[in-house]
Formats: C-alpha cells, sequence, structure tokens
C-alpha cells in the first residue's frame, strides 16, 4: 500500500507541471495528467504507462507488474528528477488515446 507521504512527495515532484491529481484506487493511488491516466501509485512506487516514446526516452526501461497477473508498466526508479519527470508524463500524456466516456446509468 502506498504511503501518503510517499503520494504527497511525487505530487510535490509534478506541481509545476499542473493537472495533475491522484485518485484513490484499491488501496493505491491512479495518476492523472488532464483527463488521462499515465500511471500508478503501487507500494510507495511510481509505474508509469509504457508508450513507445516513453520507451524510446527512457533508453532501457525497467519493466514490473504492480500486481500479480498485471500486465508491466515502466517502473520509475528516479522520481528525483523532475523535468525528466515530467517530460515522461507529457509524452505518455500525447501518445495514449483519449478515454472513452462513460455511459451514464438510467
Amino acid at each position: 500500500m502506498t504511503s501518503v507521504d510517499f503520494k504527497d512527495y511525487i505530487q510535490d515532484q509534478c506541481e509545476r507541471l499542473g493537472y495533475m491529481t491522484f485518485k484513490k484506487m484499491f488501496g493505491e493511488y491512479g495518476v492523472f495528467y488532464r483527463e488521462k491516466m499515465v500511471g500508478v501509485l503501487a507500494d510507495n512506487k511510481l509505474y508509469i504507462k509504457p508508450t513507445e516514446v516513453g520507451k524510446e526516452f527512457l533508453i532501457n526501461p525497467l519493466y514490473e507488474s504492480f500486481y500479480e497477473k498485471g500486465k508491466p508498466y515502466f517502473l520509475i526508479e528516479d522520481t528525483d528528477d523532475r523535468e525528466r519527470l515530467w517530460k515522461l508524463i507529457i509524452m505518455t500524456y500525447d501518445a495514449l488515446p483519449i478515454p472513452k466516456e462513460k455511459k451514464k446509468k438510467g
């Protein structure tokens, strides 16, 4: 389970980027930039959705699943380099499709 301190640290690292939200999900946090989910905080680790541009940017990304049988995401071990983190989040956002609108009940 991710601590509030770690979530606050990542949130602080991304503060200047703007448009970042962290939504509590299953005891962990979804990481959203604008309207797209770009990553996850799980077990006090930052995971970013894998994309081709992200793979090129990270050069030799480390992949890890944040839950059993889950798809591997990029595991971001160096969360201290804010500008590199911002670039990765923006390029991930740009590479991901626009989320489908959820149908309203009733």
